[in-house]
């Protein structure tokens, strides 16, 4: 019989040809399965990321705020006489010393004044040495009962008149005498001064709202700060709970940073600090004394103050790069954990201190913090790590410790 006509040999070649697709089919099932395995399976080992060994360190604790400069000392020069200006005696813009004759006022009247003066104190002189020799005399006499006593009453009362009439003499002779001193204008202050409002003819009057100029004291100079209650306030926590130490006994020491950012060589002293917080504003006023021998600082200038306020000996820094923010605003911060492992903090930022955050809480001494390859690892990865503690530097001497509000 012919195979293809065998109903035995049909039915086997069918079930071979089950077996085959059935085979086939499960070859193809399982290596749909390993290749899924395999894409699932976490790759170990293979990220590599750098970090730093955090320390604490020793930190100046300053602050840098925005401030003006005010003159030292001001005076508005006003004549106390009146008058017809005749000469300005200086040279606007320049340095008078105090004492200085800035204005003549015409002093022809004033002269004649106090020579009037002069005349009536020597009149008033003359009475008052008569009437003194006529009341020694009558003394004399009453005490023999020569004159009666009405008349002698009478001639000390005279002569207590005129020794009175001789102090007014004296004092107007004074007074004419401070009225012709008041006709040269002086300086009661040493310092620069600015232009003149009025000119040689000008008629001024005593006491007028109006200045005939100013002058000011630039060296030292001031420069005016403000600082808010609520760093004031942590501040004088920080000191009391040690936690940073008082840089000095006296005054804080500030530095001056110019409009173009340079540093101004003189180095001041905080001298005041308000006793009153602004019901507005909720700051603090501070005032620096600055050295400006050369005149560089000029009233009235924008400048920047860095008040050192405090040391900290245990400032735990760390590159701003590696603390981000999460979806609620809270800074963290990725650390290598037991076996090297990936762990998130959350950390307390205090201040900014140049490319560096401030850590107040959530690292401690020896954690091992990842700054760079941030981006490669997540929580709980094991990576391969590289210590850049040698070749970061973190945290300089003289980096500036700016406010909160800056950091945030």
């Amino acid at each position: 019989m012919h195979p293809q006509n065998n109903p035995l040999s049909t039915t086997l070649a069918a079930r071979g040809h089950s077996l085959r697709l059935a085979a086939g089919g499960a070859a193809i099932v399982l290596a749909l399965a390993a290749c899924s395995k395999t894409d699932n399976k976490p790759v170990a080992g293979t990220a590599e990321v750098g970090y730093i060994v955090v320390q604490p360190q020793r930190q100046a604790v300053s602050t840098e705020l925005p401030g003006r400069t005010t003159a030292y000392l001001i005076a508005d020069i006003r004549p106390q006489i009146g008058g017809i200006i005749q000469k300005r005696l200086f040279k606007e813009g320049s340095t008078v010393k105090q004492g200085q004759a800035l204005y003549q006022i015409d002093a022809a009247s004033y002269q004649a004044a106090y020579d009037s003066a002069k005349a009536s104190l020597l009149k008033a002189d003359a009475t008052l040495n008569s009437s003194k020799l006529k009341a020694q005399r009558y003394a004399e006499l009453d005490k023999i009962d020569a004159v009666s006593k009405q008349d002698n009453d009478d001639v000390q009362s005279t002569l207590r008149q005129n020794q009175a009439d001789v102090e007014v003499q004296r004092a107007a002779v004074k007074t004419a005498a401070i009225n012709l001193d008041y006709t040269r204008i002086l300086s009661p202050i040493s310092g620069r001064i600015e232009k003149s409002t009025v000119t040689p003819g000008a008629l001024v009057v005593a006491q007028q709202t109006t200045a005939l100029t100013t002058v000011q004291q630039l060296d030292p100079i001031y420069v005016d700060v403000t600082q808010s209650s609520v760093d004031l306030l942590r501040l004088r926590k920080e000191l009391a709970s040690g936690k940073i130490s008082k840089n000095g006994d006296n005054a804080a020491p500030v530095k001056i940073v110019l409009e173009d950012g340079a540093i101004y060589a003189q180095q001041g002293r905080l001298e005041f600090n308000g006793v009153s917080v602004d019901t507005g504003t909720g700051m603090i006023t501070l005032r620096a004394v600055v050295p400006n021998p050369d005149g560089i600082l000029l009233p009235g200038a924008y400048v920047r103050a860095v008040l050192e306020e405090g040391v900290s000996d245990s400032a735990m820094l760390v590159p701003q790069k590696a603390v981000s923010r999460d979806a609620t605003g809270a800074a963290t911060a990725l650390v290598l954990g037991t076996g090297g492992k990936v762990e998130q903090r959350t950390l307390t930022v205090e201040r900014a201190i140049g490319n560096n955050w401030w850590i107040g809480a959530g690292l401690k001494a020896g954690d091992k913090l990842i700054v760079d390859g941030l981006q490669k690892v997540r929580n709980g990865d094991v990576p391969r790590a590289i210590n850049m503690s040698d070749t970061l530097n973190v945290g300089q001497a003289n980096a500036t410790a700016s406010a909160p509000a800056a950091a945030k």
